[in-house]
């Protein structure tokens, strides 16, 4: 059975590649962690905090949810969206496989996170290559 997904370098960092191809809608993976209150995700801070709602933060950080390799980008290819108490990434758009896995991380992580150290999205790089049909 082939691995779904690869985890290797990518725009910032090690990245999520996608090694099977999806279409716009698919699910792709799951973003799991420890389930814990808000003041415990002050407390512990961090890069794997994934806020659910105003009293639940998923903390991302074990290496087994692979989900936290996804990268950030401003112009992304997938999106996260919160089912209930789960956080599930899906496809924007056509993924094929060798493609890096990316959503937007949202206005507050952005700013506090990515802004200080600039984005390095091929957007914000100027590494847009135009795809040939």
């Amino acid at each position: 059975m082939q691995k779904k997904f690869t985890v290797k370098r990518g725009v910032n960092g090690l990245g999520l590649f996608s090694n099977i191809p999806y279409k716009k809608g698919d699910k792709i993976i799951e973003y799991v962690g420890e389930k814990i209150t808000p003041a415990e995700a002050d407390r512990r801070g961090g890069k794997y905090l994934f806020e659910v709602d105003k009293k639940l933060t998923v903390d991302g950080k074990s290496r087994t949810n692979i989900a936290r390799y996804i990268n950030h980008s401003c112009i992304p290819n997938a999106e996260a969206e919160i089912d209930g108490k789960q956080i599930f990434i899906y496809a924007k758009k056509a993924i094929q496989p060798g493609d890096e896995i990316l959503y937007n991380y949202g206005k507050e992580y952005f700013e506090e996170y990515i802004k200080p150290k600039g984005c390095r999205c091929d957007k914000c790089t100027g590494k847009i290559v135009k795809k040939i049909k």
